[in-house]
């Protein structure tokens, strides 16, 4: 947050940055399985990696091709937006190990995914579930439907560029896909 607002005021833009923490209770399960069907299907499951993910990423990675595809899961990504800072190297994606074994210890993956749900960047300057709500649909994060939340979610690989409000055809594509995996995934108990 403190780097994207640097960004903003470096690129002579007008500050801007919108967030509300809010209790896990006030987020919609719509976006709370959206997220995971999209980030970390494996997110119940896994004690902070997911090594058959890592491992398909690698021997994807090895090919040489353009996009590089990673494995993070949820647990990863709060340590990496929490303590770190954004970068790809192997001096933080140690730290990273270091942190999100911490929090998988300490942490329920209830409380993972409230912090993640509450920080994670949705827009320039937008941060959090709350905020990406009334945003974007003038509603709480609570009454999000399951099309709202897939299309947040669609747009988490790069909020930045795509819009859940203004979806390019691939980022229907992404909810539509998302959708799916919400239904087979059914509820989600913590």
């Amino acid at each position: 947050m403190i780097m994207r607002c640097g960004e903003q005021i470096w690129n002579g833009k007008p500050l801007k940055l919108k967030k509300d923490w809010v209790p896990f209770e006030e987020i919609s399960p719509n976006l709370k399985r959206a997220v995971i069907a999209s980030e970390d299907q494996r997110f119940m499951d896994h004690h902070g990696f997911d090594f058959d993910a890592i491992k398909k990423a690698m021997k994807y990675n090895k090919k040489g091709k353009k996009k590089v595809i990673g494995a993070s899961t949820i647990s990863q990504q709060v340590a990496k937006n929490v303590f770190l800072w954004p970068s790809r190297s192997w001096v933080r994606k140690g730290f990273e190990v270091y942190f999100t074994v911490l929090i998988e210890i300490f942490w329920s993956k209830e409380r993972i995914l409230e912090v993640y749900l509450n920080i994670v960047e949705l827009g320039n300057g937008v941060y959090g579930a709350e905020a990406a709500s009334i945003y974007y649909y003038n509603i709480n994060a609570k009454k999000l439907s399951k099309d709202q939340a897939a299309l947040l979610a669609a747009i988490l690989p790069n909020p930045l560029k795509w819009s859940p409000t203004k979806p390019s055809m691939y980022i229907l594509k992404r909810r539509n896909w998302i959708r799916q995996n919400m239904a087979r995934m059914g509820k989600v108990e913590f």
